[in-house]
């Protein structure tokens, strides 16, 4: 009789455990069904131009279940929506064609993005870890009373993400409890997510948002150049302090034009004058991981390693045969710039 009534008691147990296991599989897949992202998408002039580090942007918010909504804002968002509506995971692309959003300014356009946020019940909002991600998403994570994660590097859940701390010496896996996530990419650690041959996504225009400026965008100093984008870049040739001059640096142009390279300086070239700051790579420049990346007289100091070190393949040439350069280089050369690169540059 014991044993009976033992067995019975198991039963209802085990039935009830996977009443318990099947509510909650109900319960998680209504949450990722609920789960959608806004990302921002940088407008560049009124021809049609955006910021191409929203493709990885969204390619990391693709990560998620739930669906992508696009917003374009600026000038030329309108031009803009048709290359982005073709992108694919993208499901809608919202339209705020309004010069109020032009460059970026923090307060008009966190503004629209936490009026889109609130229409479109979105729980995540992305941007690229740019000049413009850093400029706007820090205001619309106070706006939401949330926690910005910032310079994501990988997307494990709806919840958690990995991002470099220290100057990438160490990877940081972080939770976050707020019901909305403000999340910047870096974009070098997502591809960029292509244009798919399905019908494009369907437009609509942004709501009407009353956001008051308080700045105003007085001008830029923009640095003109036919050579690839630093950013986006497959090749990148560097160089560092050991150029010893802007004239010195010629050597560093002629062989990023001969590999159809962009081209990329440490902060103490930039710093001494030898080229544009808009050039330097490192932990406060920019962060690239090209397929090739040629570091000529660059010493190998920690702040430069966390902008390039996850290059695909990385050439380093300096006459200081312990240069921490070469403790990361898949290829080194000890000897005079001046000498090699030349002559590098005329044999290929």
């Amino acid at each position: 009789m014991l044993g009976l009534t033992a067995r019975r008691l198991g039963a209802r147990a085990a039935a009830a455990a996977a009443a318990a296991a099947a509510a909650h599989g109900r319960l998680f897949a209504a949450q990722r069904a609920a789960l959608s992202s806004l990302v921002y998408v940088e407008t560049k002039g009124a021809d049609g131009g955006f910021d191409e580090g929203a493709l990885s942007a969204i390619t990391a918010a693709r990560a998620l279940a739930g669906p992508v909504t696009a917003v374009v804002a600026g000038t030329g968002a309108a031009a803009a929506a048709k290359a982005v509506a073709a992108v694919e995971g993208v499901a809608k692309v919202v339209v705020a064609q309004d010069a109020a959003y032009d460059h970026a300014l923090p307060e008009t356009t966190a503004s629209l993005l936490k009026a889109l946020q609130a229409k479109e019940a979105a729980t995540h909002v992305f941007a690229p870890h740019s000049a413009a991600g850093k400029n706007v998403l820090p205001r619309l994570a106070a706006l939401l009373d949330a926690q910005q994660i910032s310079d994501v590097v990988a997307v494990e859940s709806e919840d958690t993400f990995v991002r470099p701390v220290y100057a990438g010496n160490a990877i940081a896996t972080v939770k976050s409890s707020d019901p909305v996530k403000i999340v910047t990419v870096r974009t070098a650690a997502f591809p960029a997510a292509p244009a798919s041959g399905a019908a494009p996504a369907p437009e609509e225009p942004a709501p009407p948002v009353d956001a008051a400026p308080l700045s105003s965008w007085l001008g830029e100093d923009v640095a003109k150049s036919d050579r690839p984008d630093l950013a986006s870049a497959k090749r990148v040739v560097s160089g560092g302090r050991a150029v010893k001059s802007a004239e010195g640096f010629k050597v560093i142009y002629d062989l990023a034009d001969k590999i159809g390279a962009g081209v990329g300086a440490s902060r103490a070239a930039v710093d001494a004058g030898y080229c544009d700051n808009s050039l330097q790579v490192g932990q406060t420049g920019r962060i690239v991981a090209p397929e090739l990346y040629i570091a000529i007289g660059i010493s190998g100091a920690i702040q430069h390693l966390a902008g390039m070190k996850d290059s695909k393949v990385i050439v380093a040439i300096n006459k200081d045969a312990d240069a921490p350069i070469f403790q990361i280089a898949d290829y080194g050369l000890v000897g005079d710039l001046f000498a090699i690169v030349p002559e590098l540059t005329e044999k290929i």
